[in-house]
């Protein structure tokens, strides 16, 4: 059976220990199902509840307000997001078409 690297230091040499993984290089301990729960809740997901990665091909599903312009993003405007950022405000740096780069809340998106 194989078990994964320590997430700290990438020691292969992993024991389990009833539930838990321990590193004997590092002494660290963890849950790996806890560790898979967490890492899908963090990801970024779209409004239907689709994870997005960068590269993806996205379109607004709501006419948004431009912050400190007149401009509004019309619904069904394409984009492609560039990179996916853990912000407080907003989740997706993207390139609009007609718009150029913002930054986009990952649930006034859907999935291409």
């Amino acid at each position: 059976m194989s078990l994964a690297p320590c997430p700290q230091c990438q020691s292969e040499y992993v024991y389990q220990d009833q539930n838990l993984l321990i590193c004997p290089e590092c002494s660290f301990e963890w849950d790996p199902v806890e560790a898979k729960q967490q890492a899908e809740a963090a990801a970024i997901k779209d409004v239907n509840g689709t994870p997005l990665s960068e590269g993806d091909k996205v379109t607004l599903v709501k006419d948004l307000k431009v912050k400190g312009s007149s401009q509004v993003l019309k619904i069904g405007t394409k984009a492609l997001i560039r990179r996916i950022v853990e912000g407080k405000d907003h989740q997706l740096d993207c390139k609009l078409d007609g718009a150029g780069e913002m930054m986009v809340t990952a649930k006034f998106v859907k999935k291409a």
